[in-house]
């Protein structure tokens, strides 16, 4: 087994790594996305005019949902396959910018993926705005050679022109949903009408030649919509659709509260993870009630809740009524990544540092940063922090002992605890700082979702599980863009989740 991150420098992806073989997958010209460019902002507008104006989402949601029943799709939205027993399947987040970082998870999630009977895409398929015209290189090319089918539940980005493309990808070509009447001129509703982005007429006409990439039979998969469950072997797998604004409508509750009856084992897959950064988001559900309290009630038997959204990997075994249930974030499968190193000392509903896991470490994570700032504000000398000196200074800030020991001693000195302050790097719990706390909100709010960087190590991740009668042995695999770690991705974390 290769060396990960928790072992080495090297298995981490810094040092004098050997590049991947990553861009031989890639088409010859790759348009780089950058959240810091006004017109991609601009065109993923949509999120904002909908806390501002009202959210649309529900509504859509359901006359997406009626138009796939009246075409046949079963009322239940239950998927039933012939999977035996013994099965395996994978789980990637937030996939699609068609990059870099994108293409570097590829091989190695079609190494890791040899044998397994279906893959998940948990939130955002396509960026920045879901449109049809971005699939060919951002979903049929990057997985033509998965041989499994692949389901998704769409993210907020794929909602940003309505879900369409998402629609006629995963769910039979569903045709386009009929105009709705004009809102009452000047209402809310007006407003965001008014200022609200579309899909160009002509998006998505190389949407067939694309299919041909992914045309296999094996391949194939249909979904009934953007929420559904599986029944896969021993196990049922619960998708939901949490829309631009992370919430779902009653109709998708009242669905939700009545596929997790039963005694057979579940996990959820949703795009917006319940356990993140250190806290607790359990999802509202329109009309009472939330998410995690459907996860959490003892006669629904979950097992596990994995979410999307967040560009990386967290683990919480959270202790409910006497038994575990892992809530997983795992959303590192291509976009830029959202920094670990900002994610406070863990201390919530009973998980401390002892049983968190993160991926990237919170060391590689500021060491990461500290060189992409390094880059952009041209202060090389002043902002580069080495791994082993990044490393030290999380160790410092949340009293903890480092993951990964340095290979020497590291002087913790007031510039490199300055760069950490500057860069949002967490701390302890008790301990609060005036300077420290609005650093971070405002490096997480505003700076984090920034242009990638386009060489490794990039710190994207996926998993693979794999299913018994009796287990479901969960592993979080690592890619850097280094060919080590392509010829044999390596282990992040492992926990065997018991199904009795």
């Amino acid at each position: 087994m290769s060396d990960s991150s928790r072992d080495t420098a090297e298995g981490a992806g810094w040092g004098a790594a050997e590049p991947g073989e990553y861009k031989r997958l890639m088409p010859a010209k790759v348009e780089k996305l950058s959240w810091l460019d006004p017109r991609t902002l601009w065109s993923a507008r949509n999120g904002v005019l909908a806390s501002w104006f009202g959210d649309p989402t529900g509504e859509t949601r359901g006359r997406w949902v009626a138009q796939r029943e009246a075409a046949g799709a079963p009322a239940d939205k239950v998927i039933r396959r012939a999977d035996p027993d013994r099965f395996s399947f994978m789980v990637i987040g937030d996939t699609g910018e068609g990059d870099d970082p994108q293409y570097a998870v590829v091989p190695g999630f079609l190494k890791v993926g040899q044998g397994t009977d279906f893959a998940v895409i948990t939130s955002d398929v396509i960026y920045p705005v879901g449109s049809a015209d971005d699939y060919g290189t951002k979903f049929f090319r990057p997985y033509r050679d998965y041989p499994a089918p692949i389901y998704a539940i769409p993210g907020n980005h794929d909602w940003y022109e309505g879900l369409g493309a998402f629609m006629r990808v995963f769910c039979g070509d569903a045709p386009p949903l009929p105009a709705q009447p004009a809102p009452r001129r000047l209402s809310r509703a007006w407003w965001r009408s008014l200022l609200w982005h579309r899909p160009r007429p002509t998006d998505g006409q190389h949407l067939d030649e694309a299919r041909r990439l992914r045309s296999a039979v094996t391949q194939q998969a249909v979904q009934p919509g953007p929420y559904w469950a599986i029944d896969a072997g021993p196990l049922r797998l619960i998708g939901i659709d949490t829309g631009l604004l992370g919430t779902i409508d009653a109709e998708q509750g009242a669905w939700l509260r009545e596929v997790s009856q039963g005694p057979r084992p579940k996990i959820l897959l949703t795009g917006s993870p319940l356990y993140v950064d250190g806290e607790h988001h359990p999802c509202t559900i329109e009309g009472g009630g939330t998410v995690d309290d459907i996860v959490r009630d003892p006669e629904h038997h979950y097992v596990a809740a994995i979410g999307g959204d967040i560009h990386n990997y967290q683990r919480y075994p959270v202790q409910v009524d006497g038994r575990t249930i892992q809530y997983v974030v795992s959303g590192g499968g291509g976009a830029f990544m959202h920094a670990t190193h900002t994610i406070p000392r863990v201390n919530i509903a009973n998980v401390t540092e002892r049983d968190f896991r993160c991926y990237p470490l919170r060391g590689d994570s500021l060491a990461f940063y500290s060189r992409l700032y390094r880059r952009r504000l041209r202060l090389r000398r002043f902002f580069t922090l080495t791994e082993a000196e990044a490393t030290a200074v999380v160790a410092e800030r949340l009293g903890i002992t480092p993951t990964r020991t340095p290979g020497g001693p590291v002087r913790v000195t007031r510039r490199i605890r300055l760069v950490a302050s500057l860069l949002g790097a967490g701390g302890r719990p008790d301990r609060t700082s005036r300077f420290r706390l609005p650093v971070r909100k405002i490096y997480t709010q505003l700076f984090s979702p920034g242009s990638a960087t386009y060489s490794p190590p990039f710190f994207k991740q996926f998993l693979r599980l794999d299913v018994t009668p009796d287990a479901v042995r969960l592993r979080c695999f690592a890619a850097t863009g280094n060919l080590a770690q392509e010829i044999e991705p390596p282990v992040e974390d492992e926990v065997t989740i018991p199904l009795a």
